[in-house]
């Protein structure tokens, strides 16, 4: 049975000027598939069979292609918009004609040449179409623990809950707003590491790195703070957590977790409207004995 989206082996039943026409095994020479003349091997016989692919051109008719897609039906894909319409957009599937995502499908604003995750779908006139909205599609049995490092493409930003990031593109995961201190958008990629895999098997995310490593990361930025200040950061422990997040895309406490250390390593100085650089910090330290 032929399907839609998906890749068939059919016989080739007769060849005319513009291609070759493959038995659709319905008994009804109407209903033959053609395969361009373009798409047609090099010596290729009547009755020779062909692994193609079949799809609508932009006429709505069944054609073949041997030409490989990057999606199949029922696959999610991670796609590049080619071009945009009042009625949707369209994206590059690997073929003569691009996948349509229709704007109700849409369920963010999408643009030009930027890749999103989608699932492959037909509708209700059998054609390739995709969707955007696809959280139903994704799985729970991830193989992944706590502390390991993931891939994943972001398809949902929603505050106050989260980012939603497809690991892998088809494993549910969601970085929680309290991890949330980069700017993301759908149809980024980002690396995230696991911080909880939940009772359902769906991943908790955080683009940071464990606390004890982050510190170093979040004292650089502090450092960096204070050097584009002139010497100066307005920041300190009665600041607000919006005020740090928005300087410095780090939590309070993180924050003033790292400001510890820097004191320690008698890198800042404290004062009480905010931070400075201790002009002492960089200077090597003396240890002969000078005493007479």
């Amino acid at each position: 049975m032929i399907e839609i989206g998906k890749y068939c082996r059919l016989k080739i039943n007769n060849f005319t000027s513009f291609g070759a026409y493959l038995d659709a095994e319905t008994g009804i020479r109407h209903d033959n598939i053609l395969l361009p003349l373009k798409q047609v091997p090099e010596g290729a016989k009547e009755g020779d069979v062909l692994e193609v692919f079949i799809y609508r051109d932009s006429e709505d008719r069944l054609i073949a292609t041997r030409r490989k897609p990057l999606a199949q039906l029922e696959d999610l894909a991670y796609l590049k918009v080619s071009a945009k319409t009042k009625i949707g957009a369209f994206l590059d599937i690997g073929l003569e004609r691009g996948l349509f995502l229709p704007f109700q499908e849409q369920k963010y604003p999408i643009q030009i040449d930027k890749h999103y995750l989608v699932k492959v779908y037909l509708d209700k006139s059998n054609r390739m179409c995709a969707t955007s909205d696809i959280y139903e599609f994704l799985s729970s049995d991830s193989p992944y623990q706590k502390n390991e490092k993931v891939i994943g493409t972001v398809y949902k930003v929603n505050f106050p809950t989260g980012i939603f990031v497809a690991v892998d593109n088809k494993y549910y995961g969601l970085i929680p707003s309290s991890e949330c201190y980069t700017e993301v958008h759908e149809g980024d990629q980002v690396e995230a590491r696991v911080i909880r895999v939940r009772e359902d098997g769906k991943l908790d995310l955080s683009l940071r790195e464990p606390s004890y490593l982050q510190m170093d990361k979040d004292g650089m930025k502090i450092l960096e703070g204070i050097r584009q200040g002139n010497g100066f950061l307005h920041l300190n422990d009665k600041s607000s957590p919006l005020e740090i997040e928005s300087r410095l895309q780090m939590s309070k406490a993180a924050f003033k977790r790292a400001v510890g250390r820097l004191l320690k390593e008698n890198k800042i100085l404290k004062f009480e409207d905010g931070l400075g650089e201790n002009p002492r910090a960089s200077q090597p330290v003396n240890t002969n004995n000078t005493d007479t």
